[in-house]
């Protein structure tokens, strides 16, 4: 009889080291329509409350790079939030991101669900490296979404104790992002013309993050409003024989 083994599979040395100047990054095609909206909205309400710094990164397909037993391996998020990093120089380009040589740890990553191979829930522990194997024991990022805009469906992750645990919503099915101090949950509506099941951020009293365009509308609508109080005001004065235009 033979006895077969299985090789024990080891850990990857890693290290973090400067991505090289020719180093080609992947430009890979976004997977489905829906991924770009997505992330610049996440973004966008963010900007609008006031809650982006300088010191801060958040990008999109942007690759976050990590050297494995010598090997260069970069993985592009479709949304991800760096709470400080270092400056580069305002004529350099930042190409990509290394946690820990070129700031802090990535503190939240985002993936739309696709049907690709080794994609958003993959633990594949080999090359390529699973997305979720690599968040969760490469970089050890923190809190790890993953969303389903056509089901829709919302999960988050947060890692403990070394391993990602699934969280449970609350009772509006939102969920605490402890990096951000908001809620992340769906809202459907409209933006841009464009209808479909949001990401949204919600702050820790309930109160949903607007986008500027809403902000905008916001100030259209007040503005109006206080014309036509204006308006209304003066044809009263001008009922009582007062000229509005001598009150000043």
């Amino acid at each position: 009889m033979i006895l077969q083994t299985h090789p024990t599979q080891k850990t990857p040395i890693v290290t973090w080291e400067p991505l090289p100047t020719d180093f080609i990054l992947p430009d890979d095609p976004v997977e489905n329509i829906q991924q770009p909206p997505l992330a610049a909205a996440l973004t966008d309400a963010l900007g609008a409350a006031g809650r982006i710094l300088p010191q801060m990164l958040i990008g999109s397909n942007f690759g976050l790079v990590a050297t494995l037993n010598k090997k260069i391996i970069v993985k592009a998020p479709d949304w991800f939030y760096v709470p400080q990093v270092h400056p580069v120089a305002t004529d350099v380009v930042r190409r990509s991101y290394t946690p820990n040589l070129e700031g802090e740890p990535v503190a939240v990553v985002m993936e739309f669900l696709s049907d690709t191979e080794g994609g958003e829930l993959s633990v594949r522990s080999t090359p390529p490296y699973g997305k979720l194997y690599f968040y969760e024991h490469i970089l050890q990022v923190p809190t790890y979404v993953t969303y389903d805009p056509y089901e829709p469906s919302l999960e988050v992750r947060c890692l403990q104790n070394g391993e990602y645990n699934k969280q449970k919503a609350d009772p509006n099915g939102r969920f605490w992002i402890p990096e951000l101090s908001l809620f992340l949950g769906i809202w459907p509506g409209e933006r841009l013309c464009q209808t479909m099941n949001w990401l949204r951020w919600w702050d820790s009293d309930g109160n949903l993050l607007l986008w500027s365009s809403e902000q905008a509308e916001q100030e259209r609508q007040r503005a109006e409003q206080e014309r036509q109080r204006a308006e209304l005001l003066a044809a009263k004065l001008r009922e009582l024989g007062i000229d509005p235009n001598t009150i000043s």
